[in-house]
């Protein structure tokens, strides 16, 4: 803008008192509902950010970030897999397992369960299962000693504690002079663990790769290696590099790829969050338009003499943008600074609010994630904010092009 004049009037217009009092309220109310639906937008993607992260790091927790398995059956020579696999330098730990399906009995109780075999020395490497043992040790899990470490939801469903028994049944079938039965081992709980994600909790038991490998009649071989990634968003590409590299046949994957669905649900969630709420700023700009079009409606004499002092109708245009384009302005600021604000501290706030009522936000018996995590991130600050000016400018367009068109006769015929 090369001559300020439009500037300078259109903040003139806007710091002016009010005869209508009125058009001071919606534009009130504008600046504050802009503001309100640019502090919900940034607060409620910040959660959802939080508990992505949560989840994220709860399933990769226990999940693998890449996978190497053999293309044809159980590997033999995963020793060799495992070693080339370290050589990589983006690989910090590398861990062979067992997986298989099985049904735990205590008594007249049954439950299906996910079985996976590993070595305890091995495993804390590519998992963090070691540090969400809530009772025992895993290092007690021993070859030949038919131990097993079982999550907290499954545990209490059985009623077990350490050192109680399990018969763990495999759906293998061994002939025997009685018939076809399935085979079964019992089990001492050495362990019990709480990852926080019933998946985990109410359905998966760790045991012995040795105890694996004979429940199961693998022999040597394994299902597969498990890694750990120095950085998991590099996982897709180390995977490829992995893949070329290794010798002989191997599938290599990644928890992209074994959790795409789950990931992309999320991101999902957040994208239709991300338009439902910045409706509410739509409808805040709206009111933008309300006011202008009170505004020039107000201030046809005021339009009629500036264009007879030689006002463009490009310059009155103008003038009224400036004057909407600030409403959209102090909103969208005070949004920031709010949502800003509350995204930084929704973890503070959230105790207080459960202390205020007497209850949890979110109970723990309903919920495994029982706190709202929140987690700002500056592209979403930024997006949200150049959607909010962009409303508002736009919002600006239709009742300043009504302006620019008033005629000064029309408009001074009965002054």
């Amino acid at each position: 803008m090369r001559n300020p004049f439009e500037l300078f009037a259109g903040l003139r217009y806007t710091r002016a008192k009010r005869r209508n009092h009125f058009i001071s309220f919606i534009s009130g109310a504008s600046i504050l509902g802009i503001a309100v639906g640019v502090t919900a937008l940034i607060t409620v993607l910040s959660v959802m950010n939080g508990f992505e992260r949560e989840l994220r790091v709860r399933i990769l927790g226990m999940a693998s970030h890449a996978t190497i398995v053999g293309a044809e059956g159980p590997m033999l020579n995963w020793p060799a897999a495992a070693a080339q696999s370290e050589t990589h330098p983006n690989v910090m730990g590398v861990a062979p397992y067992i997986e298989g399906e099985g049904m735990l009995r205590v008594g007249n109780e049954l439950s299906g369960t996910l079985l996976r075999g590993v070595l305890p020395d091995r495993e804390p490497r590519v998992s963090d299962i070691g540090q969400k043992l809530i009772a025992g040790r895993f290092e007690d899990l021993e070859s030949g000693e038919f131990r097993m470490v079982i999550g907290v939801e499954l545990a209490r469903l059985l009623g077990v504690r350490l050192g109680d028994t399990v018969d763990l049944m495999i759906p293998q079938a061994s002939v025997t002079p009685a018939g076809v039965l399935p085979r079964f081992r019992r089990f001492t709980v050495a362990g019990v663990f709480e990852v926080g994600m019933y998946e985990f909790d109410r359905g998966m038991v760790f045991i012995h790769l040795d105890d694996a490998q004979a429940l199961l009649r693998m022999g040597k071989g394994v299902t597969g290696v498990r890694l750990k990634l120095d950085d998991l968003f590099l996982a897709p590409r180390i995977s490829r590099e992995l893949a070329a590299e290794l010798p002989g046949l191997y599938y290599v994957s990644d928890w992209t790829r074994s959790h795409a669905n789950f990931f992309r649900a999320v991101a999902t969630e957040k994208t239709v969050m991300f338009i439902i709420l910045s409706l509410i700023v739509g409808v805040a700009a709206f009111n933008i338009v309300s006011t202008l079009v009170m505004v020039v409606q107000d201030k046809q004499a005021d339009i009629a003499i500036l264009r007879t002092l030689g006002a463009s109708p490009r310059s009155v245009m103008l003038i009224f943008m400036v004057q909407g384009s600030l409403i959209g302005v102090f909103g969208t600021l005070l949004g920031l600074a709010g949502g800003i604000g509350l995204a930084l501290n929704v973890e503070n706030i959230v105790p207080l609010i459960e202390a205020l009522i007497d209850q949890p936000v979110l109970a723990p018996d309903v919920y495994y994630i029982s706190d709202l995590p929140s987690e700002l991130k500056q592209a979403d600050v930024l997006r949200i904010g150049m959607l909010s000016l962009a409303l508002g400018l736009l919002s600006t367009l239709y009742p300043a092009w009504r302006a620019s068109k008033v005629q000064p006769a029309e408009a001074l015929r009965y002054e």
